[in-house]
């Protein structure tokens, strides 16, 4: 039982309580006091604490502690309040503090209490509230990406399970921490607007009962209750300085290595030619007349030490030991200063080379990013801007994609490439090959007759980059004017969001890898689960799943009802393993998805209808291949096919509708591996995928 009573957890849990205790029951002034200085005290081990954390994984309990640190300041604040009124003394602490930092004058000791709350609200609250918001908002983006990252590794054999379990629970931490701490954030805000509240009804109601109840003179009743509110304000207000202050330290620990002194003494002078230059400008201070001479050439003397010592230090900052920044290299033997520096030399080769050959390090030489936009110097500004810059954009893009096909889109990589690109270029990598290229012109808008207006426009002339439609670069000032008289004018962040989309619709089917299946399953499993383990493993593998869902994807069905897809699969995997052949069995199953992607059923449909001599010709000149069965044509052949469906296709463009071929159920995906070669634009469907009641027209019949 005396274990229990002592143990950490109930001792913690027993103070919390007693902090809402110290609101209602009255405190002595010997125990104020001593509250008071374990305030202060905590208050500087908290920030000592924040500023040796090399991680703010270290110190997470920090959002809670600051909730309770706020809380325990409180408590004092009601406690001190309650003795400065009824009896006009709360303790030597306050008095003495009142009395040594203000030097006994209330007026300026209440000067320096508004500085101190101005500087923790205005100046560190407020910057460490909004570190706090955006990380908070940043990580948590960037949680799959991470998460994908991990799976990668450990697919790769990178990592083991244990370690990538440890990886994914401290993605969630960091996650947490940083919700935690945007909240956090709030309540030093809060403490800083209630220290200003207590601070002035102590002022106003002491003042009162002083010169009321205890019939204090005018200038008495001032000087003790002023002096008291002050005092109690500073001795609260420090420690609440010091707690903001670690806030604002830790929600800024983003890219440390280490401690934040170590930091900050490495990376602060790591360049001699800076700390040269510094003593140089504070010496030529120091000679101009009616400057301060003696402080400002200390300074200079001591800059100039330290520009001095540093680049003896970074030469050797690779040897075994160094007896400090001031002090010189320990050598073994009697080495020469020569054969100090190539056994340094040979030693920062041999740590390069060890450090190069560590997994975690080789993966960056190895890594190839799905996408990746690539802009011109010139188009640098686009990626700015608070909420409308490209980066939101793709946000919105990758979001947009995901609730349209059903699969998440890996992030985008932006990056500046001023080398191959021209100032205005800019370029679309899958896989770190470029598929995509634009050129724009920034500043400007680009106007496109989508109506068939007469077109006499007063501007540069050039293609849609997306599309390759005729378009015109215009000014600010022609922009209204245009899209009066009908034409679509764009700019040019929503020009490359647009060709951006258009590339990931494209290729959809080569983003969606292993790893990209393996996640979608692992999410549906948490409402499905007993689809997605009858169909995983024990009917299909992964690889077959995949393949079933990129052949989706490549011809633009959504695969957002996965639950279904995946009983479809259950259904056909127990006749075929085939790719093709559960891919049309899929089709069928999905007859609405592809109605709508379409639009079957809503009216009557121009179609191209297949001659059947040419299915029976098509059946003939099945071969099988390195992907499966394909149809072999002579190039006579092709040619009069590509010829027959172009004419074909153009007809049902001319009526605005989408070129579609209807098929039997057994050509459609091999009739639709030769086609997309041909007219990519020209959708193929079998008889067997109409929805019910669905019309159609004929705009014509292919053959040879």
């Amino acid at each position: 039982m005396k274990k229990i009573l002592l143990s950490g957890d109930i001792l913690v849990s027993a103070s919390i309580t007693m902090l809402v205790v110290m609101m209602v029951v009255p405190l002595p002034p010997f125990l104020l006091d001593i509250l008071l200085c374990t305030n202060l005290s905590l208050s500087v081990i908290v920030m000592l604490s924040s500023m040796y954390v090399e991680d703010p994984l270290e110190f997470s309990i920090f959002p809670s502690l600051l909730l309770v640190m706020t809380l325990f300041r409180l408590a004092l604040n009601v406690s001190s309040t309650r003795l400065i009124l009824l009896h006009g003394y709360a303790g030597d602490v306050i008095q003495r503090f009142g009395e040594f930092v203000v030097g006994g004058n209330p007026v300026v000791g209440f000067i320096i209490f508004i500085i101190l709350v101005v500087i923790q609200f205005i100046v560190i609250t407020r910057g460490a509230e909004r570190v706090a918001e955006v990380a908070a908002r940043f990580t948590l983006d960037a949680m799959p990406g991470k998460q994908m990252s991990i799976d990668a590794d450990l697919n790769a054999g990178l990592i083991t399970e244990e370690q990538a379990k440890k990886r994914r629970a401290d993605i969630q931490r960091e996650a947490d921490f940083y919700g935690a701490m945007d909240g956090a954030a709030k309540f030093v805000k809060g403490d800083a607007i209630a220290g200003l509240i207590i601070t002035a009804v102590d002022l106003v109601g002491g003042f009162v009962i002083g010169m009321i109840e205890k019939g204090l003179p005018f200038g008495q009743a001032l000087q003790r209750y002023s002096l008291l509110t002050v005092g109690d304000g500073l001795v609260t207000q420090i420690p609440a300085l010091l707690v903001s202050t670690a806030t604002g330290i830790i929600v800024t620990r983003a890219a440390s290595e280490s401690n934040m002194g170590q930091d900050l003494l490495s990376q602060l002078l790591s360049q001699p030619r800076a700390v040269g230059l510094a003593a140089g400008l504070v010496f030529t201070l120091a000679v101009v007349p009616g400057l301060p001479h003696i402080p400002l050439l200390l300074l200079a003397s001591i800059l100039g030490l330290l520009a001095w010592r540093m680049p003896r230090r970074a030469l050797f900052s690779a040897g075994s030991s160094a007896s400090g920044f001031f002090g010189g290299i320990r050598t073994e033997g009697a080495l020469t200063a020569e054969s100090s520096r190539a056994t340094t030399g040979e030693s920062i080769k041999r740590q390069d080379l060890e450090a190069w050959q560590k997994p975690e390090n080789l993966r960056q030489y190895l890594e190839v990013d799905p996408l990746g936009i690539e802009i011109g110097f010139g188009l640098l500004s686009l990626a700015e801007g608070n909420g409308g810059g490209l980066l939101e954009r793709i946000r919105m893009i990758r979001l947009e994609i995901a609730q349209e096909l059903g699969f998440f889109v890996p992030a985008v990589r932006l990056r500046d490439n001023i080398e191959e690109l021209g100032p205005n270029e800019y370029a679309i990598k899958l896989k770190g090959v470029r598929v995509a290229k634009g050129e724009l012109i920034p500043d400007h808008y680009l106007a496109m007759n989508a109506t068939g207006a007469p077109e006499m426009i007063d501007g540069i002339l050039t293609k849609e980059p997306v599309f390759g439609l005729p378009a015109w670069w215009v000014t600010e000032e022609n922009r209204e004017r245009l899209e009066v008289q009908g034409y679509t004018v764009v700019d040019c962040l929503t020009v490359i969001a647009t060709h951006l989309t258009e590339v990931i619709k494209t290729h959809a089917h080569e983003l969606l890898d292993r790893q990209g299946t393996k996640t979608l399953l692992d999410a549906i499993r948490i409402t499905h689960p007993t689809v997605v383990d009858e169909v995983y493993p024990s009917l299909l593998g992964l690889g077959e799943i995949q393949k079933v869902l990129q052949n989706l994807l490549r011809e633009g069905i959504p695969i957002k009802d996965l639950p279904g897809i995946l009983e479809a699969m259950a259904d056909g995997a127990r006749i075929t393993k085939d790719a093709d052949e559960l891919t049309e069995i899929v089709r069928r199953s999905m007859k609405r998805q592809i109605a709508k992607k379409f639009g079957l059923g809503e009216k009557a449909v121009p179609v191209i209808v297949m001659d059947p001599d040419l299915e029976r010709r098509f059946l003939e000149s099945m071969m099988d291949g390195v992907d499966g069965k394909q149809i072999a044509l002579h190039p006579d052949e092709l040619k009069k096919l590509s010829r027959s469906l172009g004419e074909l296709a153009d007809r049902a463009v001319a009526k605005g509708a989408t070129p579609i071929i209807l098929v039997s159920a057994t050509l459609r995906p091999y009739v639709r591996r030769l086609v997309e070669k041909l007219h990519p634009r020209i959708a193929v469907i079998s008889y067997s995928e109409l929805y019910p009641g669905t019309e159609v027209e004929s705009l014509g019949v292919v053959s040879l």
